[in-house]
């Protein structure tokens, strides 16, 4: 059984944007918008500035997908770190604004206001949605599996995991350095 992430084609709707489709900009969003909500929302922690980071990765999506590299990993992980670097950047720096057409931003908008309030799915269906990652990361032990998802997820940094765990900084990067070589195994 094939899931819609499986079957949406996410390079070639990044090759779209880069030829200024505004249409494949839209079909992005309406395929991962709600799950990378979830994801800004875990990073930063309010609606609004979820919200905020979703509208402003999808304008850097656009402005940037031209210099996406299929060569070095999927179009949708490209797009899943855009919106958490974004989101890290908002916690960090503040909001930067980019420059952008007209079309891009109707599209991101209007298909907003058609999905209306956006239902941000728990912890677990989120993950859960990601399938075979899913049960990658069931795989590992707790200790190895949360240092990951506090890196990668909430966007914790190295001593922060260290002291959400209570453990030795040098145990914490060790973790997740065998944790992401087991899921890397555990993916092919």
């Amino acid at each position: 059984m094939t899931t819609a992430a499986e079957e949406f084609d996410y390079e070639d709707a990044l090759r779209g944007c880069a030829r200024g489709d505004a249409q494949a900009l839209r079909r992005l969003y309406q395929q991962e918008s709600p799950r990378l909500l979830g994801v800004a929302l875990r990073i930063v922690r309010e609606r609004q500035a979820a919200e905020d980071v979703l509208h402003d990765a999808f304008v850097s999506i656009w402005t940037k997908a031209g210099s996406f590299d299929a060569a070095r990993g999927s179009g949708r992980g490209w797009i899943y770190s855009i919106v958490r670097y974004q989101a890290l950047d908002a916690i960090r720096n503040g909001s930067q604004e980019v420059a952008v057409s007209e079309d891009a931003l109707d599209a991101i908008d209007s298909e907003a206001a058609l999905q209306g309030q956006h239902q941000v799915a728990d912890a677990f269906e989120l993950r859960a949605n990601l399938g075979r990652l899913h049960d990658c990361l069931t795989q590992l032990d707790a200790a190895k599996r949360n240092s990951i998802l506090y890196a990668y997820v909430d966007g914790c940094t190295h001593s922060e995991i260290a002291e959400r765990l209570a453990s030795p900084l040098g145990t914490v990067k060790a973790w997740i350095k065998r944790g992401l070589s087991a899921l890397r195994e555990c993916m092919v």
